[in-house]
């Protein structure tokens, strides 16, 4: 399977290259900042994201491994192990999770110890 069969949808013809491999470095670059769908993002852009948090860094910061991060809070430990890894972003629901764990993590594992007793 070419690169050209991983980039088009069904349906479509496959993509001709040969343009972009001709082209220098440079050529490459100025077209890059000519396509108005693919401009980088500016200081402003950025600050106006919304901020995923990082699984990884929260559970470091509680000093637990994966295992006792996912046990503690409920979380299916491949779930987390996707989330760190980056195979898979936590939804919305999940993100607001990690923030509430990430301020109080000390009250989440005492709620979730309280409704399983």
């Amino acid at each position: 399977m070419s690169d050209a069969d991983t980039t088009r949808t069904e349906g479509e013809a496959p993509l001709d290259w040969s343009r972009f491999d001709a082209m220098t470095d440079e050529e490459r670059h100025a077209a890059a900042l000519a396509d108005a769908d693919a401009r980088a993002l500016s200081d402003d852009d950025m600050a106006t994201l919304p901020r995923t948090p990082q699984a990884r860094v929260i559970r470091r910061a509680l000093g637990l491994s994966q295992e006792a991060f996912a046990q503690r809070f409920q979380i299916p430990l491949g779930t987390l192990r996707d989330w760190e890894q980056g195979r898979k972003a936590p939804d919305g629901a999940a993100r607001a999770y990690l923030v509430v764990i990430a301020s109080c993590p000390e009250a989440v594992a005492a709620a979730l110890a309280a409704r399983a007793a």
